[in-house]
This record gives C-alpha cells, sequence and structure tokens, in this order.
C-alpha cells in the first residue's frame, strides 16, 4: 500500500515539470509600430513603440528574426543594438507609405512618411537571441 505523502510528491512532481515547462516554452508578446518621415529628403523624424501587451494576441506567427542578446529580456535594449537590422525586417513586414509632393515658384517640396501600424510580435528570449515574429 501506498503511503498519501508518496501520491503527492509524484503529483506534485509532475506539476512542477509541467509548470517548468510551460514557463521555457511561453513566448512574450509585444506591440510594436514604427514611423518614420522624410521632408524635402531630410530625415524629419522616427520613432519606434515597443510595449507589452496586456491581452493575449490572435494571429499565427510569421517570418520570423533572430537578434543576438546578452541574456536579457529587455526587447528595447535588443532591439536599440540591433536597430538597422530590426528597422530592416520592419521594412519587409510591409509598411504604408504616404507621399505628398508640390512646387510652388519653382521650390520642390514632397513629404514622405513610412508607417508600420501596430502589430503584435511574439518574442521568444534565450541566452543567446531573440526569436522575434509578428502575428497575423
Amino acid at each position: 500500500m501506498r503511503s498519501r505523502d508518496g501520491d503527492f510528491n509524484l503529483s506534485f512532481a509532475i506539476f512542477s515539470l509541467i509548470s517548468f515547462t510551460l514557463s521555457i516554452l511561453h513566448a512574450d508578446e509585444y506591440l510594436i509600430s514604427y514611423r518614420y518621415v522624410v521632408k524635402d529628403a531630410i530625415l524629419y523624424n522616427e520613432q519606434l513603440y515597443i510595449s507589452k501587451t496586456m491581452r493575449k494576441c490572435i494571429g499565427e506567427e510569421q517570418d520570423s528574426i533572430f537578434l543576438e542578446n546578452d541574456n536579457s529580456k529587455n526587447l528595447k535594449e535588443i532591439v536599440n543594438k540591433n536597430r538597422i537590422i530590426f528597422i530592416d525586417f520592419i521594412h519587409k513586414i510591409g509598411l504604408k507609405v504616404n507621399h505628398k509632393e508640390k512646387t510652388v515658384n519653382s521650390q520642390n517640396h514632397s513629404t514622405t512618411i513610412l508607417t508600420l501600424k501596430t502589430t503584435c510580435f511574439k518574442v521568444d528570449f534565450n541566452e543567446n537571441f531573440a526569436r522575434i515574429a509578428p502575428l497575423k
């Protein structure tokens, strides 16, 4: 006959193993938006917003990018260290382009705005890299 303590320890061990596995596999979700403004061929403004989601995002993962990570779980720091690679990745996802041009008294004035609407990204942190994938 088994003791009650033995059954409790077994079920606690199984529960702990499942919880640990789920915590490793759990990915964080972030909302990211981007805006890039060029006026008269001069960079006027560039903004990258990153915030953690308050609710679970719905969608399927698309192509992902891997950014180098020094065992950090701060996405803003990771993106800032790999800014050029991440911005190129955002351009591949697809940006909305708004271009206006006018000529007054033989002077050309133009404004181009590139915008990534607020998009949910799934982020898996690892010791050496962070895997970032947009959800659609």
